[in-house]
């Protein structure tokens, strides 16, 4: 691999992306897909049709990463120069072409599965991602707790798109498909983890925000941690934790405790605990105690863990589902 290439795999974080394509095909394959067969019916969206709609995603948020880096650069060589690539691998002019090949492609693409699933109308919401990242470049991201919130949404649309798609065609092939019971739990399922994805986003950028501290008040930003002072900061990504723990625990007690067989679902309280509450636990931890750069940036690490290990949990959903009946 060249050096350009790996450039641009940098510039586009093709890890997380790797994440958001995991999160769409698991959202298929490990909730809807066995819901839906169990009742009777079949995915409509055809697995090419649903890789474009995966592509699509990263298309469009692989040109959020690069408009970000590319209005960030400054911001960037204080808060982590090791990071930077445009500038130094990539010019300016070249990242700014990228920026809206990937972002044109995504929308074209976005646009024939919309007409595709007899939806248009569900072509603007790529358009409207497009634009919303760009406002969070420009503007958003320099403003007190906006960009925080505009990054945790569009995280927990994620999972989402992958509903949005399939619905309609399941309803022009069955009718009716939003009065079968499975649908809520499809939603029901599907939603649970874009509230997830949205809470762990949210926790992870207040995180970075304590992280990048320094170079943000150089750049006159407004961010939390900058506006209510480092401890506040703290409080809440506190706060923010015990909410997420309170979460899962109504949604064990609501939903799985009385399991699909009628007896307690051993098997989600085990992985809530060792895969969720003792990370969330340590987490808090080791918010309250960190002082320096690199331990709000380990920190920012375990987050990102504990936002795998929440979508890793589909996997045990799926096979629950499929064992149960």
């Amino acid at each position: 691999m060249n050096l350009e290439m790996r450039s641009f795999l940098r510039l586009i974080r093709y890890k997380n992306l790797i994440i958001v394509a995991l999160t769409q095909y698991l959202m298929r394959f490990a909730i809807i897909h066995p819901i839906l067969v169990l009742n009777g019916f079949e995915l409509q969206l055809g697995e090419f049709h649903f890789f474009l709609l995966v592509l699509a995603t990263l298309l469009i948020t692989a040109a959020g990463y690069v408009i970000n880096d590319y209005f960030d650069t400054r911001a960037d060589m204080l808060n982590r120069p090791e990071t930077v690539v445009i500038g130094r691998e990539i010019s300016r002019r070249t990242a700014i072409i990228y920026h809206w090949a990937l972002n044109f492609a995504g929308i074209l693409i976005g646009f024939y599965l919309a007409f595709h699933a007899g939806v248009p109308l569900l072509g603007f919401a790529f358009i409207f991602v497009a634009v919303l990242l760009w406002f969070y470049s420009t503007t958003y991201n320099r403003q007190f707790l906006i960009g925080n919130l505009v990054i945790a949404f569009l995280t927990a649309m994620v999972p989402v798109m992958v509903v949005l798609f399939e619905v309609p065609m399941l309803n022009r092939e069955y009718g009716g498909i939003m009065r079968f019971s499975g649908f809520s739990y499809i939603f029901a399922w599907v939603g649970s983890f874009g509230y997830f994805a949205f809470l762990t986003t949210l926790i992870r950028e207040l995180i970075k925000d304590m992280e990048d501290y320094e170079g943000d008040i150089l750049q006159g930003r407004r961010s939390v941690p900058i506006v209510l002072g480092i401890s506040y900061a703290k409080l809440i990504i506190g706060g923010l934790i015990i909410v997420a723990l309170i979460s899962l625990a109504y949604l064990y007690k609501a939903y799985l405790m009385v399991g699909f067989y009628g007896e307690t679902d051993y098997l989600s309280l085990l992985y809530f605990i060792v895969f969720l509450l003792l990370p969330f636990s340590f987490l808090f931890y080791k918010i309250i105690k960190a002082r320096k750069k690199k331990e709000y940036r380990s920190a920012n690490n375990l987050a990102k863990l504990i936002m795998l290990s929440g979508l890793m949990y589909s996997l045990l959903v799926r096979y629950i589902i499929v064992t149960s009946f």
